[in-house]
């Protein structure tokens, strides 16, 4: 296994530590340690893709991994969030049902020996995804409540933007990748 694979896997290996620390009460420090375990594990997405692409590390392992790791990370984290009520509902159904779909889109593309890369879209999507929920589980406006409503209407706007972007980026695969459709005749 190579070096951005390691990276791929040890992203999916943080996730039940974030969870443990954000979800548990108690925990001294829970939140900012969830905090910098949720940026880590964000930031090492970007790092395994560029020593992949950077020395030829691509693998069909790391093309459907990747993905899948960053799914995983953003999905418990989302779910999470409802439960604190941080975030809506009906905004993780939406990039859940997304995944779903890009995940089951995947798995008939690789039954036809295709395997298909993230898109530019998913990244937007992912990256923006990402910076909403870091902002989510520090929860400024705890501290700051002089300018919570401001917070407030900045988190909103983040979840907004990042619900938009996630029926974007799906849009935007279905059609790059309409071929997939045509297995289903």
């Amino acid at each position: 296994m190579n070096l951005p694979n390691k990276i791929t896997v040890f992203r999916v290996i943080m996730i039940p530590f974030f969870l443990i620390f954000y979800m548990v009460p108690g925990i001294p420090a829970g939140k900012w340690i969830a905090f910098a375990i949720f940026i880590v594990a964000s930031l090492s997405d970007m790092v395994d893709g560029k020593i992949a692409r950077k020395y030829n590390l691509v693998t069909d392992f790391g093309k459907f991994m990747d993905p899948l790791a960053d799914k995983l990370l953003v999905c418990s984290a989302l779910i999470a969030m409802i439960e604190k009520e941080r975030i809506m509902a009906w905004v993780v159904i939406i990039i859940i049902a997304r995944e779903f779909i890009i995940s089951g889109f995947r798995l008939i593309a690789a039954d036809n020996g295709k395997v298909i890369a993230a898109g530019w879209w998913g990244k937007v999507k992912t990256a923006v995804t990402m910076v909403t929920i870091v902002i989510l589980i520090a929860n400024l406006a705890e501290n700051f409540t002089s300018a919570a409503d401001t917070i407030h209407i900045i988190e909103q706007i983040l979840i907004y933007v990042s619900a938009a972007l996630t029926v974007i980026s799906l849009i935007d695969y279905l059609v790059k990748n309409k071929d997939v459709i045509t297995t289903f005749k």
